[in-house]
């Protein structure tokens, strides 16, 4: 028996109400997913990760060839711990026609979308493919997709577009910064704190290099070239740090986490080398004259790259055509359509919401969002059905 259409608001509903957060299973609203779109005769399969805790999923309505246009969305959400919510974050609430919840706005809202429009999509002979791509692990690094995206063109089909559907009020984005994160751990030399001259502060050594990454991001900052950004430059951040045992130990141990956000077409690999460069000859070598069992190691561990849609890009064209738009737009945050991009599919950033409610304390999405971004859907079915 095929299910009744269900309105973006219910499907919402049911997807805020499972607790998709990063560190968890994202598998009972992939499973719920599944069989949603099977009761409408649309099969899909899954790419789950190594630990088999969590899953991507694929599906394809239409014809079953290369090319069409791709869905993306991602399932997981940020943690809601430490925040003051006014309502249950893992239940959807409406209040003066925004709808409150985890999620809601980044981005469950666009997926909400999809699934409403599943039956709209059936219903039409398709000429075009509309293909479903929906990932976990995209607020820690954008790991799901990826993949997912390794098997585009092989196991599945690969789209010929890409619209991921970030909070961007239905608005056009045709370009992101890129995310590189790092971790820098340094090895002291535990003495006690009335003879510091004989041990290495591994809290003051990080300090030291936190400065000289200050001193790069004002570097960076006045040589700006991001122009369409907010902010206009490449920035550089310090997110957390620990480190030392008591007051009264120089402290052997400190561990510090920074990012760098890059404005399209930097050398990526500068701040990272200069930062290098910096322990290397002002730091390391004084360190050693106390021990040679210090260091500094400074490693990236993820890389989100940049997107920028090549200019004349026929994806950024249709999708302006569809979401009815004269111009694009640039975010500032990473998404997953550079790795779409650098995975031969043209990318497009077009989803319900704004980022400024997002990974907030009651997040919301507004009733007027959900519908835009419909209209916007069946736009794209016609589309997909004229061929």
């Amino acid at each position: 028996m095929t299910p009744q259409p269900a309105a973006p608001k219910e499907l919402l509903a049911k997807l805020v109400g499972f607790d998709t957060t990063s560190r968890d299973t994202n598998l009972p609203l992939i499973e719920f997913v599944q069989s949603y779109l099977g009761g409408f005769g649309v099969s899909s399969e899954l790419v789950p990760n190594e630990q088999g805790n969590k899953a991507s999923l694929f599906a394809t309505i239409g014809p079953e060839t290369t090319g069409g246009i791709g869905l993306s969305g991602h399932t997981d959400v940020v943690p809601v711990d430490g925040q003051s919510w006014s309502t249950d974050p893992f239940k959807l609430s409406e209040k003066d026609g925004l709808l409150y919840g985890r999620g809601t706005c980044d981005m469950k809202g666009f997926i909400a979308c999809v699934l409403a429009a599943i039956p709209d999509f059936m219903g039409r002979d398709l000429k075009i493919p509309i293909h479903l791509l929906f990932s976990y692990d995209e607020e820690i690094g954008c790991i799901g997709v990826r993949p997912m995206i390794s098997e585009l063109g092989s196991h599945f089909p690969q789209p010929s577009i890409i619209v991921v559907g970030e909070p961007t009020e239905m608005n056009v984005v045709d370009a992101h910064k890129s995310i590189n994160a790092f971790v820098t751990e340094v090895t002291g030399h535990e003495a006690h704190s009335s003879a510091t001259h004989i041990g290495v502060n591994a809290i003051q050594i990080a300090a030291e290099l936190i400065s000289e990454l200050d001193r790069i991001g004002e570097d960076m900052r006045a040589r700006g070239g991001g122009h369409r950004f907010n902010p206009p430059y490449t920035t550089v951040h310090v997110g957390t740090i620990e480190g030392g045992t008591a007051l009264n130990i120089v402290p052997k141990k400190c561990r510090f986490v920074w990012e760098f956000r890059g404005i399209p077409g930097m050398d990526e690999d500068e701040i990272g080398n200069r930062i290098q460069s910096f322990a290397a000859e002002k730091l390391i070598p004084k360190m050693h004259e106390v021990s040679d069992q210090t260091g500094i190691d400074i490693r990236r561990v993820n890389h989100v790259p940049a997107f920028h849609a090549p200019e004349g890009s026929t994806a950024v064209s249709l999708i302006l055509k569809l979401a009815e738009k004269n111009e694009t737009f640039t975010v500032s945050y990473g998404t997953e359509a550079g790795l779409f991009e650098h995975g031969n599919c043209p990318a497009v950033i077009c989803g319900p919401g704004n980022i400024e409610q997002a990974h907030k304390p009651d997040e919301f999405v507004a009733i007027s969002e959900l519908d835009a971004c419909m209209r916007f859907l069946r736009r794209l079915a016609a589309h997909a059905e004229a061929g």
